[in-house]
């Protein structure tokens, strides 16, 4: 039996699950549990070589919050976006995360990387290479400093906002049909951001930020524009999915973006709810394809962050997506690309080499 094709992968919530049971973290990362999408023997049965380790802030959950899955399986729906996490909140729950990708490092399956060499070398050497990015800005306050030590610490990748607003931003509301096109541009420090970012040479995700923001972050950046888990709005009019408007400047500025295999960001209607088989995914291939080039497109599961297709299931079931995009017509070269070359390319666009 060959050996599965490498997947290089836009975004995960891992961390997440370490962050609600730290207790158990050895056995949700070396043992097959079968909880969640995600641990080191599924990785290794599906091909999964690494990819970016989000770290997210969790709203406080109240007891009047709206059963949010149930409702998101019913469109049309429009719900009001958590409020914004301070970052004397924030900061602690970030360290918190961080603290259990460097555990994974030192446990030596893994290995944090700052660069597309790094990446290279750790895929050569059989560990998950994975790259430390945060899912939101709120755990760096206005003044940036703490962006500096975040840099120090491995961060390569940043979105400025997880839908709720930051500092520096605000994000797209969970509502369906509805377009990206809500709420005000970047704030006058969010701007400063992106510059900084660009200094210091860490990728900006646009995923969840609206389309206000996108355009201020296209107009500001030196840097490919990126959304590292996100679809097309064309068939699934979520906020959360692309126009082809953005998706030309995607492709004018040499980015990518990275299929989410959300089942609410896949489907025509907008309903999480599953599928059989794997259409639905690779009519959203397609579609990213056609409007930004073959070489331009990536996975970004959104593993451990959202229900996925059955016929997925979890990162072991990624050889599957693979033969239902030789099935479908893509060559060899092209699955190459979309599993793991493109992402490298872009990283090294973005990083330099």
């Amino acid at each position: 039996m060959s050996a599965p094709v490498p997947v290089f992968d836009g975004h995960n919530d891992f961390l997440l699950r370490l962050l609600r049971t730290p207790e158990a973290r050895e056995t949700t990362w070396l043992s097959d549990t079968g909880e969640g999408h995600l641990d080191l023997p599924r990785m290794r049965a599906g091909g999964f070589a690494g990819g970016f380790f989000a770290v997210y802030i969790p709203s406080p959950v109240t007891h009047d919050d709206p059963d949010l899955d149930a409702i998101m399986r019913n469109p049309p729906f429009s719900l009001p976006l958590p409020e914004e996490i301070p970052l004397e909140d924030a900061l602690p729950v970030a360290m918190k995360m961080v603290g259990h990708l460097m555990w994974m490092e030192r446990e030596g399956n893994l290995k944090i990387c700052h660069s597309v060499a790094d990446i290279r070398n750790a895929m050569a050497a059989n560990k998950i290479a994975a790259i430390l990015h945060f899912e939101g800005a709120e755990a760096i306050g206005s003044d940036l400093d703490l962006l500096h030590v975040w840099h120090a610490m491995g961060l390569r990748s940043l979105g400025p906002v997880w839908s709720r607003p930051t500092a520096f931003g605000n994000g797209v509301p969970f509502a369906y049909p509805s377009s990206p096109d809500t709420g005000n541009g970047l704030t006058a420090a969010g701007k400063r951001l992106v510059a900084e970012c660009n200094q210091l040479k860490i990728m900006i995700d646009l995923s969840h930020l609206n389309e206000k923001g996108f355009d201020d972050v296209a107009a500001l950046s030196d840097a490919p524009l990126v959304a590292t888990h996100s679809n097309a709005h064309a068939l699934c009019p979520s906020p959360r999915n692309l126009t082809d408007r953005q998706l030309s400047m995607i492709r004018e500025s040499d980015g990518l973006v990275g299929l989410n295999y959300g089942l609410g960001f896949l489907r025509q209607d907008g309903r999480g709810e599953p599928f059989a088989g794997f259409d639905p995914m690779l009519r959203h291939l397609d579609h990213l394809i056609e409007t930004l080039g073959e070489s331009r497109v990536g996975l970004g599961s959104d593993f451990d962050g959202v229900a996925i297709p059955p016929d997925l299931g979890d990162v072991a079931g990624l050889p599957r997506l693979i033969e239902a995009m030789r099935a479908h017509g893509y060559d060899a070269p092209l699955i190459e690309r979309l599993a793991h070359g493109n992402w490298l390319a872009l990283l090294e666009r973005t990083w330099g080499g």
